[in-house]
């Protein structure tokens, strides 16, 4: 039978990843975020949107946990297929999928501070009450508008240390995978800096994959918190701004064409859409062939966002 009480242990995991993160920056706004329970109509799911916007600090932003089980449609079994899971199509309606996720995406107002995006997540499909596959699946990456190498750093090197944890092989696997998938294919350059991404991670036992998440929680903590209070008094000027809304735009590209959790939701039935489209910044803006000054602070942003870099050497 599946192993509901490490389900339990996986869900408390999650929630409590989402339970740091919104604390260490509801301290930084200097107000509590909006706390927003909701449910699935057909009851077989639940989660809290922790919401963020036209704040102080954070000009938009959210941190939710969601968790469901759920029929397994013909969709997300194809789309579970193709990510290497033996899932028998012609017995679909036997099978059911449990998720229990974290996922965070926060547009701070001011350009010197970074975008950042997280997401923490444990599925399993089941049938007849016994889990067919399971698998842990998250990362973090940081988008910012100005570069501030020291920032690359300090972000990449607390995200090596929770992965050591588990494996000396986790990090540089991890981080390659980060900058391959965080990739716009079709601008020709990165989203961001990077960080780590994994998925269908299920490589050693469950419970070292577990605190090897919980770990993931805590580095962001130790990290992007420490990175926006760093910036987020500096001044800046109109023309900063118009570049953060441009390269909003570019993260707003990457989300609706590439990005796989926001797949997995469009096509999960009676998906919270709200929740799903959370990461889209409040304000954006996209320009017909906008080009860099030569020698520019935006220029040399974007060199490493075109050719990825090693921040730990």
């Amino acid at each position: 039978m599946a192993d509901t009480s490490f389900r339990a242990k996986a869900k408390e995991t999650i929630q409590e990843i989402q339970k740091k993160i919104t604390e260490s920056l509801e301290i930084i706004e200097g107000s509590p975020f909006v706390h927003d329970s909701w449910e699935r109509h057909d009851h077989n799911g639940h989660g809290q949107a922790n919401v963020i916007q036209n704040g102080r600090v954070f000009e938009k932003g959210g941190i939710n946990f969601t968790e469901l089980e759920i029929p397994l449609s013909l969709n997300l079994a194809k789309y579970i297929t193709e990510r290497g899971k033996n899932i028998d199509l012609s017995r679909v309606a036997d099978y059911l999928i449990y998720a229990a996720s974290c996922s965070l995406v926060i547009h701070p107002r001011n350009p010197h501070c970074p975008t950042v995006h997280a997401n923490y997540r444990y599925l399993e499909v089941t049938l007849n009450g016994e889990a067919q596959v399971w698998w842990f699946a998250g990362g973090s990456d940081l988008t910012p508008y100005y570069l501030d190498e020291a920032d690359c750093v300090l972000f990449h090197t607390e995200h090596k240390n929770a992965c050591d944890f588990a494996s000396p092989d986790f990090y540089p696997q991890f981080k390659i995978e980060c900058d391959n998938y965080f990739n716009i294919a079709h601008r020709g350059f990165r989203r961001g800096i990077g960080g780590i991404f994994f998925d269908d991670l299920d490589c050693l036992d469950k419970e070292t994959l577990r605190e090897f998440v919980s770990k993931c929680g805590d580095a962001f903590v130790r990290s992007y918190p420490e990175i926006v209070k760093k910036h987020m008094n500096e001044p800046y000027n109109k023309d900063q701004r118009r570049w953060q809304k441009i390269r909003r735009g570019h993260y707003v590209e990457f989300n609706l064409v590439y990005d796989r959790g926001t797949k997995f939701g469009l096509v999960t039935p009676d998906a919270n859409i709200e929740a799903i489209l959370m990461p889209c910044p409040l304000s954006a803006r996209w320009e017909y062939k906008h080009t860099l000054a030569p020698g520019s602070a935006e220029e040399r942003l974007m060199s490493v966002l075109i050719t990825p870099r090693d921040w730990i050497i």
